[in-house]
């Protein structure tokens, strides 16, 4: 597996990292815990390095999974986790970046990792009640302490970030950017990530599923997916969004790889610091995912797909109004 470099922050992974959420949260099919921590370790033996999880996902019971996975292999790997949610009675219940939570998270996701600093802590989502300032001097104090190495932020906007790293360095951006969603083209995440040395951590890489090609109008979603909110997920929304799959299943095809492979590498051509991280519960997947770093698009497949993307109107909104609102702070 190639390496990649996080921005100036000098941390290196895997081009492709292993997105953990899914295992056991959000989806509506959760893996057992054994097969968890089987399908992370053979995630290592194929080369990943960088493993993203947060105390929010379960809650709690992902980082538990993900850390007993690599505590025998803490030294071959980078692990990310956040915080920034008010968790109630096992359920998220808005943002908190208050100092003391941000403190009392970092000590108890150490714990439940069962390892000794956190590589990579996120702000999950930007807390409009406190003051990015006060959320970077926070995460500087921890990193003072030795107990987080790297900060990082989730869905912020470009001064945001500028703000936050005027305080204490940001190593990486996790952001939603793939063939369907290109806000950080234009939303000035990329030009900032390039001016200020910053990573760039693409989540839903693979548009939550649908840019595999293995999703369409007749899927039916269940109940206990989070998708059958989302409005790219309706059945007019995916019959109308097909024009996307149908063109990387025509790329696909030139390249003897698969849509999910030309969606991944689309990205990792994007920019040198930019390191997707897809997640599956298949070990097919996996390995069908990390295929995609020996998938070369040159500049002339490149130039194709802008201008075939132009000519597609991408239907539905990424998430509904209330998380939606969330974004870009």
């Amino acid at each position: 597996m190639q390496t990649r470099v996080l921005g100036k922050s000098g941390l290196a992974v895997s081009a492709l990292g292993f997105g953990c959420m899914g295992l056991d949260f959000s989806y509506g099919h959760k893996v057992t815990r054994q097969e968890g921590i089987g399908l992370i370790r053979k995630a290592v033996e194929l080369g990943v390095t960088f493993f993203d999880t947060a105390e929010v996902y379960g809650p709690f019971t992902n980082e538990d999974m993900v850390g007993e996975a690599l505590r025998p292999l803490r030294d071959r790997v980078v692990i990310a986790t956040k915080f920034g949610f008010e968790i109630v009675d096992g359920r998220m219940a808005g943002t908190n970046s208050r100092p003391e939570n941000i403190r009392h998270v970092a000590d108890a996701s150490l714990k439940r990792l069962g390892i000794d600093v956190i590589d990579l802590f996120y702000q999950h989502r930007v807390d409009p009640h406190v003051p990015i300032e006060e959320v970077a001097g926070t995460v500087k104090d921890l990193v003072a302490a030795g107990k987080v190495r790297h900060f990082g932020l989730s869905e912020p906007g470009a001064q945001t970030v500028r703000r936050a790293h005027a305080v204490h360095p940001v190593a990486a951006l996790q952001n939603e950017y793939s063939l369907w969603t290109r806000g950080p083209e234009t939303n000035g995440i990329i030009e900032t990530c390039e001016e200020l040395g910053i990573g760039l951590v693409p989540y839903s890489p693979l548009g939550k599923g649908f840019l595999t090609g293995t999703m369409g109008k007749d899927t039916k979603i269940a109940e206990n997916d989070f998708r059958k909110i989302l409005p790219r997920f309706t059945p007019e929304a995916m019959e109308r969004n097909q024009a996307l799959v149908d063109l990387l299943k025509r790329i696909a095809g030139e390249k003897s790889a698969t849509p999910a492979q030309v969606a991944l590498a689309w990205l990792l051509a994007q920019r040198p610091w930019i390191v997707p991280i897809p997640g599956t519960t298949k070990l097919h997947r996996l390995e069908e995912n990390l295929g995609a770093a020996d998938v070369a698009l040159t500049a002339a497949d490149l130039a194709a797909i802008r201008l075939a993307l132009a000519e597609i109107d991408i239907e539905g909104a990424r998430y509904p109004a209330q998380l939606q609102a969330m974004l870009g702070l």
